[in-house]
């Protein structure tokens, strides 16, 4: 796979259109399913996803290949979202504490008017794809980043060690710390951890009422579920996952929704020509 990826790369810094959008198209739900697990919020993740894309096309010469592509994008999405500050919860931080309070005080009854009579069952999938998403921003960005590249996409610790530029070992360390962290707290009140206090289906009253879940307008049960291959291809199996990271390690990868992919050719037919004939090196301003 990686020579392919290779051999598409030197097409497309060569002047190959269709080359450069296969490369790009080739990325697109890895950065996607990153910027999601990372910023919470379907379209916070769609504007990164973007601004991303941009950001990989107009470095392109930058890279050497001395590590896998794959790598060399992860380590631009990484810097990009760690430092992200338009999303709603960079603005709007949240944390462990606050997050177990509102779940002790957030139980409503669910009725027929609450649920405007869609299954109790999709909601209550809908609010748990929703919920582990949420319950990610209560880490610091590098921790969270470091839980989603070791526990949801199971990038090898080297890998990882690369693309924060620390040692393999730092990093197991530090991922150690956050899944006991992460833990801790899916044991006390997550339900899907067969310990915890919240159940996602009676949460659902409560989640309509706020605001946090509309029954007409289900996001994540809206999107195209991605092969798990599609993201895995791209990295390397490496740590056992301890007993409660398998609520985050299960959740479904998506593919990249049809306005990214049509953001990705409209960007090229503006701007390819001229990011692959020497002025790759520009920043281009979204």
């Amino acid at each position: 796979m990686q020579s392919e990826i290779f051999h598409l790369f030197d097409r497309a810094v060569e002047g190959d259109k269709e080359a450069l959008e296969g490369l790009i198209l080739s990325v697109q739900d890895m950065i996607y399913n990153l910027s999601l697990r990372m910023l919470g919020m379907p379209c916070d993740a769609e504007d990164a996803t973007q601004e991303i894309i941009i950001k990989v096309i107009t470095q392109l010469s930058a890279f050497r290949k001395e590590s896998a592509f794959s790598t060399w994008v992860y380590r631009i999405a990484a810097n990009y979202l760690i430092n992200y500050k338009k999303s709603m919860f960079a603005q709007h931080q949240l944390s462990f504490e606050f997050y177990g309070q509102d779940i002790d005080n957030g139980f409503i009854h669910n009725t027929n008017q609450l649920t405007q009579n869609v299954d109790e069952n999709l909601l209550a999938e809908e609010l748990k794809q929703s919920c582990t998403n949420v319950m990610l921003q209560c880490l610091d960005p590098e921790s969270r980043l470091i839980y989603v590249l070791g526990v949801m996409f199971k990038v090898d610790s080297k890998i990882c060690g690369e693309i924060l530029e620390i040692s393999p070992e730092a990093y197991r360390q530090r991922l150690s710390r956050i899944r006991k962290q992460v833990g801790e707290f899916l044991s006390e009140y997550c339900g899907l951890s067969q310990t915890g206090k919240c159940n996602c289906k009676k949460r659902v009253g409560y989640a309509i009422h706020t605001s946090r879940l509309d029954p007409q307008n289900l996001e994540y049960s809206n999107m195209s579920r991605a092969d798990e291959n599609t993201i895995l291809n791209f990295t390397q199996a490496m740590e056992e996952m301890d007993q409660m990271s398998f609520v985050f390690a299960q959740l479904p990868k998506y593919r990249s929704p049809d306005v990214i992919h049509k953001f990705i050719k409209n960007l090229l037919d503006t701007y390819a020509m001229r990011v692959i004939t020497g002025n790759a090196g520009e920043e281009i301003t979204v």
